[in-house]
């Protein structure tokens, strides 16, 4: 759990599995973050919703503080993924992540309690 006033960042996969109709303190997200999640609600889950059901989850979202993914994220993105043997699209979380101060990324696909750039992974399905 994360302190009263720390601040966490969440990774898309957490989204889908709240939102995915098929499955049974605040946070931060990217637009990257966003563009995934409606993708995926509307194209990859096993009940996909209608692109205004996966609208309006993004419009209760954008209630979080947002980044926007620039290209000085998309380049510190590359140079993560090259140290620290991560796929692009994971070290772009984990850039988003550490730009808005988050000191915990929630998320399944790293490695739970691992320290990147000074946020904390933590996989909130590990047993």
């Amino acid at each position: 759990m994360t302190g009263e006033g720390a601040l966490s960042f969440v990774d898309t996969n957490v989204l889908v599995y709240a939102f995915d109709k098929g499955s049974s303190p605040k946070k931060r997200v990217s637009t990257h973050v966003l563009q995934e999640l409606f993708v995926t609600l509307t194209r990859k889950v096993s009940q996909r919703c209608a692109s205004e059901e996966a609208l309006a989850v993004l419009d209760d979202l954008t209630a979080w503080p947002l980044l926007v993914v620039d290209y000085v994220a998309i380049r510190a993105a590359v140079e993560l993924a090259g140290q620290a043997q991560l796929s692009f699209w994971d070290a772009l979380v984990v850039v988003a992540a550490a730009r808005t101060g988050a000191t915990v990324l929630y998320t399944e696909d790293l490695n739970n309690g691992q320290e990147i750039l000074g946020v904390r992974v933590t996989n909130p399905f590990a047993a």
